[in-house]
């Protein structure tokens, strides 16, 4: 008992030591690839036809004059001050604030696709698995197939045409009516702090807005959960345990819910913490897409201007998010699975 409590004792220390190393290695590559890359913010704050003179005082005010390896070592002194910045392009605001204004966008738009994700992809592979060799067998493998090879920006735009410019379903880029007040900013998510102050209608806004790209996107992530579900959820229908339920008389359905899918659903978890904190660093193509005012589409202004402390901050942001949900998964999974610890 005391070797096993030891070895997960060891486990988290390398997992917690391992964690800086991780963030610091996007922090390095984020910085050397904004360097990298071709053009001058200068320019893309000041444009092409400034005086000279003009971008060589906003350089060095940037402290883009200065030797690469003091730029690093500048920068790295800030974020340990929890300092990312000011943004070039947001009439001087700190990128914190930056981010505090787009992230709950982000946030809402990414829990609400994965509702929709983890739905139908749990269900389309329950039905899969538990009707082996038949055509619904054969749907759900299709399926799977064909929603995680679907390139995202391109199923956003035929989404939009279809429902919104041709039928007129839904509206088109934007996450609430201009000419109607949105909640008061209590948590930043329209659909809580709907709740939270008791307007239903603001709530049915919310919601109707958020249909169209929170749907697409889930769709298109729900082959992930299909395949898993799937593919685990047969192999525990073949153990010996369901085998001798089954010698028992208990009915299929009761098998399927009561004994089969609580195993099978254990690597989903995995997966949806990663797929999760991967979907708030990687939302940009469905925020650009469907024009949602989040952070990944305030990265992509950003990026197009030449703003290097709002990428570079928002990189770490979305960086951070990541490093620490894998390190909780990595510790509940080996809380839970003695096996992971060696």
């Amino acid at each position: 008992m005391a070797s096993r409590s030891k070895a997960l004792q060891y486990y988290i220390l390398v997992r917690l030591l391992l964690a800086p190393l991780m963030l610091l290695t996007i922090i390095t590559v984020v910085f050397l690839l904004l360097r990298a890359t071709p053009g001058d913010p200068a320019d893309a704050i000041l444009g092409n036809r400034a005086p000279e003179a003009t971008k060589a005082l906003l350089r060095e005010q940037l402290g883009l004059d200065l030797p690469l390896w003091l730029q690093y070592v500048r920068y790295l002194g800030s974020l340990l001050q929890f300092d990312l910045g000011t943004s070039l392009t947001s009439r001087g605001l700190p990128v914190w604030e930056v981010i505090q204004q787009h992230f709950p966008a982000t946030v809402e738009l990414t829990l609400f696709g994965m509702i929709v994700a983890v739905v139908v992809g749990a269900g389309v592979g329950m039905l899969a698995a538990s009707r082996q060799g038949t055509w619904l067998d054969v749907g759900g493998r299709l399926f799977g197939i064909i929603t995680y090879a679907l390139p995202l920006f391109w199923m956003g735009m035929v989404v939009q045409l279809i429902f919104s410019v041709q039928l007129g379903w839904f509206p088109l880029g934007t996450r609430f009516p201009l000419d109607v007040p949105p909640p008061p900013t209590l948590s930043g998510l329209y659909t809580l702090d709907s709740l939270l102050t008791g307007n239903f209608l603001q709530l049915k806004t919310a919601l109707y807005y958020l249909v169209l790209p929170c749907c697409t996107l889930g769709i298109l992530l729900s082959g992930i959960f299909e395949r898993i579900v799937r593919v685990n959820l047969r192999q525990t229908l073949q153990s010996d345990y369901v085998e001798a339920a089954r010698a028992r008389g208990i009915p299929e359905r009761k098998i399927l819910w009561n004994h089969a899918l609580k195993n099978a659903l254990i690597p989903v978890i995995t997966v949806l913490g990663l797929t999760f904190a991967a979907l708030l660093g990687g939302a940009v193509l469905t925020e650009v897409t469907f024009s949602w005012p989040g952070l990944g589409n305030r990265l992509y202004e950003a990026i197009s201007l030449r703003d290097y402390p709002t990428v570079q901050g928002i990189m770490v942001f979305f960086g951070a998010i990541v490093v620490m949900v894998s390190l909780v998964i990595d510790i509940v999974n080996a809380l839970i699975d003695p096996r992971i610890r060696y």
